[in-house]
């Protein structure tokens, strides 16, 4: 009976740690895996190195991954680092090159705290039977392991060095590079480029996946607003509704608010990023309300205004209205691989900004008989 026992407590400790054990809905394997092979493609035959987010230095808040590091691995604990190496054709000559290399890939996991794991629960380390599949990259390594196996692949390519991409103002890559160059005899490796760039053209397209996730954001965040759409009304304060939205999101899966909620009403509402949240609604204020959640790493975002008292004054419908029209004048201008975005001078007709401001600007005027463009 004791093999069948071991297994089962190998079992029991993979299912521990297992990142899906975090609450978030990942993607298969083969996605992520997918998504490392399309950035080593971006490299130019160099390699990268990712560093997962830090753990939360305060109890209240919860860890969040690294977006990219998330994107291209799934994996959501502190401490780990990922190393791309993309693969290469045979060497020129005199480029002091050493000829063809296979495409590696390795997660590499940080030494486990014993005695912190009382507290947190139960870490995945390289050692753990069948890390690398519960983990679902090609290898897993010790965290201890990754300036050595870096100092391997630039002593056997030395213009490696100068094709080495990593996350701009990480002191982890900082340290990283730093330590390596010492370890090869040179005063400093040069400057690595940034892997963010490369990863961003790759996080513009999303899959069926990531849509299902987006929607899934978007639907919580619905239901949040719907129930502050409920609950405002004369007497409550900004900080209740935020709570009750918050508490909607929970309940329906989501980890954390996408940014922290905006609940102004009164002159609060004029403030655009206002999150103070402290005043009590009055009667015939209307509230504007920019609040929406996240799930499973993919956030939404929605903002919507409504009257304290359940209706406008004349003046409010009128301003609404107007508001209102704008955004379906954006929504009706634009085409495909040729609407813009930003326009700050408002002057390209191609600029969902220019349809916008062009309608407020032609409807409607201030209490001084001025265009609401100004």
């Amino acid at each position: 009976m004791k093999p069948i026992r071991t297994t089962v407590l190998i079992l029991a400790a993979l299912f521990a740690v297992s990142p899906s054990m975090r609450a978030l809905e990942k993607q298969p394997a083969s996605v992520y895996h997918a998504r490392r092979i399309a950035l080593a493609a971006k490299l130019h035959g160099g390699l990268a190195v990712l560093f997962a987010a830090e753990e939360a230095q305060l109890d209240l808040m919860p860890y969040r991954q690294d977006e990219d590091f998330y994107y291209l691995t799934g994996w959501n604990e502190p401490g780990a680092a990922l190393l791309i190496v993309a693969e290469t054709e045979a060497a020129g000559a005199g480029d002091g090159g050493h000829g063809w290399r296979k495409y590696t890939e390795v997660l590499f996991l940080p030494t486990r705290n014993l005695r912190q794991e009382k507290y947190t629960g139960a870490k995945l380390d390289a050692a753990m039977p069948g890390a690398a599949a519960s983990v679902g990259v090609e290898t897993v390594k010790p965290m201890t392991e990754l300036p050595a196996v870096l100092n391997e692949l630039i002593a056997a390519d030395r213009p490696l060095a100068s094709r080495s991409w990593a996350e701009a103002g990480s002191e982890q890559a900082k340290n990283l590079f730093g330590f390596a160059a010492a370890t090869l005899g040179l005063s400093a490796l040069p400057p690595g480029r940034d892997i963010r760039r490369p990863v961003d053209e790759l996080r513009v397209v999303k899959d069926a996946g990531e849509i299902a996730l987006l929607t899934k954001a978007s639907d919580a965040s619905i239901a949040g607003q719907r129930v502050m759409m409920k609950a405002v009304k004369p007497g409550v304060t900004e900080r209740a509704i935020a709570g009750k939205m918050t508490a909607a999101w929970l309940e329906a899966g989501c980890e954390r608010a996408s940014y922290a909620p905006i609940v102004g009403s009164g002159i609060n509402s004029t403030t655009l990023h206002y999150s103070e949240n402290s005043a009590t609604m009055q009667d015939g204020d209307v509230v504007v309300v920019d609040a929406a959640c996240e799930y499973s790493m993919y956030a939404s975002d929605i903002t919507r205004t409504v009257p304290v008292n359940g209706r406008f004054t004349a003046r409010q419908r009128e301003i609404y209205d107007i508001v209102l029209g704008a955004q379906k004048a954006a929504i009706e201008a634009f085409v495909a691989g040729k609407s813009k975005i930003n326009d700050r001078e408002r002057k390209d007709p191609d600029s969902l900004d220019t349809a916008a401001y062009n309608y407020i600007n032609t409807h409607g005027q201030d209490l001084h008989g001025q265009p609401l463009g100004q």
